[in-house]
């Protein structure tokens, strides 16, 4: 089975998935939002960025159908994840250090 007909076949899920995947992403937008909004350091801009993540993975994975792409593609866009967070974090890093 080639990855389009694995596609076809219904692999992007089912709509009660989709939606749950939608509200998770809600939430976390709400979460991040809620918590960037508040005075702090390190620690929550690092779990700000983890957030993040973790919603750009769902939306990679389960929305634009990747679990099911071969192995190559899903460690790119895996590996691209981690090194823009990486980076992010990073700067925010070397900007609050003297």
């Amino acid at each position: 089975m080639s990855f389009t007909e694995n596609v076809a076949a219904g692999s992007h899920g089912t709509p009660a998935g989709t939606f749950r995947h939608w509200l998770v992403l809600i939430v976390a937008t709400l979460l991040t939002w809620q918590l960037g909004e508040s005075r702090g350091g390190g620690l929550l801009t690092a779990i700000i960025l983890g957030i993040a993540m973790i919603k750009g993975a769902v939306i990679a994975f389960d929305f634009m159908a990747l679990r099911h792409a071969p192995l190559l593609w899903r460690c790119l866009l895996g590996g691209w994840l981690v090194l823009v967070c990486s980076l992010i974090g990073l700067a925010y890093w070397k900007g609050i250090t003297p």
